[in-house]
């Protein structure tokens, strides 16, 4: 397996240099990232639940694909690999907006993100990679808000950040 490596960068996403993607999440080290969310016509959400063996977040549902940009890859670039990678598609993104966080998680990795919202539109059925997605489904916007209130250790720490401080930047 190729070690993967992650593009550092400073508070305004210029690239500072290169590390190994399990290094930076030991160390906390700001990295750039990115969130893709799929709606359909009837402004449906696609959500990934994220396969139970991954190091961090396992089970929990989230945005339809996350994961990092390579190095010399743009945003829509890394977007469209990983939303193929992980979902089986392809769909036209477009980016809205970015925002950092830093969140430690209980097996000693910290995710600390620069992470830029993707937006795009798809109305099939993915062919998920399983050894990235455990299972999908279409959510409503406000069904999805109202579920994070209810039920909020069932999703991802950036999902749950985007939905509260970036629900405007999500739709088509």
């Amino acid at each position: 397996m190729v070690e993967e490596f992650v593009v550092l960068v400073d508070e305004k996403d210029k690239q500072i240099g290169l590390m190994p993607k399990m290094e930076a999440h030991e160390k906390g080290v700001l990295h750039r990232a990115f969130s893709v969310f799929i709606l359909n016509d009837g402004n449906e959400l696609m959500l990934q639940q994220r396969a139970l063996h991954k190091y961090h977040s396992p089970g929990l549902w989230t945005n339809t694909c996350c994961s990092h940009q390579r190095d010399g890859e743009s945003n829509l670039e890394a977007g469209t690999r990983r939303l193929q990678e992980e979902m089986g598609f392809l769909a036209s993104l477009k980016e809205t907006t970015s925002f950092i966080y830093k969140a430690p998680f209980d097996n000693g990795l910290t995710e600390h993100e620069l992470d830029h919202i993707m937006i795009g539109n798809y109305n099939g059925v993915p062919a998920i990679n399983e050894d990235e997605v455990a299972a999908w489904k279409w959510m409503p916007l406000e069904a999805v808000k109202k579920d994070i209130e209810d039920h909020p250790d069932q999703y991802t720490v950036w999902f749950k950040i985007i939905f509260e401080k970036f629900y405007k930047h999500i739709s088509l």
